[in-house]
This record gives C-alpha cells, sequence and structure tokens, in this order.
C-alpha cells in the first residue's frame, strides 16, 4: 500500500509516517505543503492520500477538490481532529473514501486505510451518528418522491449490501460478479440517487427501510 500524507502539523506527520513504515506500509510522500503533495499525487498516483482538514495554504477540503479537478480518482481519506458536522458532509461530497480522526488507534488506522483501499467508504465510529442525522434532513426531501424507482433490481441488491458496509471486492464475491462490474453499478446507485458517497447513499438506504431484512 503505498500512501501520500498532507499534513502541516511536523511532529504529527513525521510521527505517522515512521509508524506506518514500521508496519510495512510505504509512505512514498508526506508533506506540510500543499502544493508539492498535489504534484506528487498526480505525478505517483498513490494508493490513498490523507489529508489534514485545517492547514494555513490550502485546507483539506480545498486539495481535495483540486485533486479530483485534476482527474485524480484514488481514495482520499481525512484525517483530522475535526468532528464539525460541516466538515464531515463536506468531505464526503467532496469525493473522500473516509473521515477518520487523529485520536484512534494504530491498529484501526492502519485496518482503516487497507478497507479504503479496497473500496470500502469509512466513517470514524464516533462521528456515524452525525453523518445520520444530515442525511436524514436531506433524504425527508427525497422521501416526497419515490427515490429508488429508478434503481434496477441489482443496483437496489447492491445497494442494500453497501448498507451493510461492504466492500466492492467482498460483494463482487456475492454476488458472483467482477470489482469492475460493481463499481459500474456504484457509480449509477450514486448518480440515481444524487448522493455523492457510498455512506450517504447507505444511510439513505436505512432511512428509509429500503432494505428489509429477514428474523
Amino acid at each position: 500500500m503505498r500512501i501520500l500524507l498532507i499534513d502541516d502539523h511536523a511532529l504529527f506527520r513525521i510521527g505517522l509516517q515512521e509508524l506506518l513504515q514500521r508496519r510495512g506500509i510505504n509512505v512514498i510522500g508526506a508533506f506540510g505543503n500543499c502544493q508539492e503533495g498535489i504534484e506528487l499525487a498526480a505525478r505517483e498516483r498513490p494508493d490513498v492520500v490523507l489529508l489534514d482538514m485545517r492547514m494555513p495554504d490550502m485546507s483539506g477540503i480545498e486539495v481535495l477538490h483540486v485533486l479530483r479537478e485534476k482527474g485524480l480518482t484514488m481514495p482520499i481519506a481525512m484525517l483530522t481532529t475535526s468532528r464539525e458536522e460541516s466538515d464531515v458532509i463536506n468531505s464526503l461530497q467532496g469525493g473522500a473514501q473516509g473521515y477518520l480522526l487523529k485520536d484512534m488507534e494504530p491498529d484501526e488506522l492502519i485496518n482503516a486505510l487497507r478497507a479504503i483501499v479496497g473500496g470500502a467508504t469509512i466513517v470514524a465510529p464516533e462521528l456515524t451518528g452525525i453523518l445520520a442525522k444530515a442525511v436524514q434532513g436531506e433524504s425527508q426531501t427525497a422521501a416526497t418522491r419515490d427515490i429508488f424507482s429508478d434503481l434496477t433490481p441489482r443496483e437496489a441488491e447492491i445497494l442494500c449490501l453497501l448498507a451493510d458496509g461492504q466492500s466492492n471486492k467482498v460483494i463482487a464475491r456475492n454476488l458472483g460478479i467482477s470489482d469492475g462490474t460493481v463499481k459500474l453499478h456504484v457509480k449509477s446507485i450514486l448518480r440515481k440517487l444524487n448522493v455523492h458517497s457510498r455512506v450517504e447513499a447507505a444511510v439513505i438506504a436505512v432511512e428509509q427501510a429500503l432494505c428489509s431484512r429477514e428474523p
């Protein structure tokens, strides 16, 4: 796993770099300067980019937008101390696949990064309530129309697996289809539900009780 770290706090950045490298993870770059980090991301295409939220020259959200505007599709995760609802929502809507907190345990961080690289969207457990509340407010308006009517049966099935927290690879294995096919279905689901992340789609599915569970 090749990681790029962008964080303006030198002590944290250097410490995290050493910790990850001791666990056998290849940190291809650790920058306090956002522009240098953006340039390396475009050139080296890491498996995942870790972004701080609060930085002096650019915010993590701004860096996220620049990377996406450049057409870079690698997973990007925020690693921050911020528990602000707006930061969580803006990050996921901007195309981040993770929102992680700096006080998490090292093993939890590494497991989260591996899951993100594998196609999952990970939000720190402490923040899922914030996310659900925010998406619930949006989904009440969407509930006035049948937001699921355009989904094909296969898309509805995959959406329920997303709501169970399954990654693309696990979904592909369970349904006997390729990872690429799952990615295409997920992209279509996000477009039809008018959301920007897998987490938003999953929360809407749960809030609207789309996925009935057998006892």
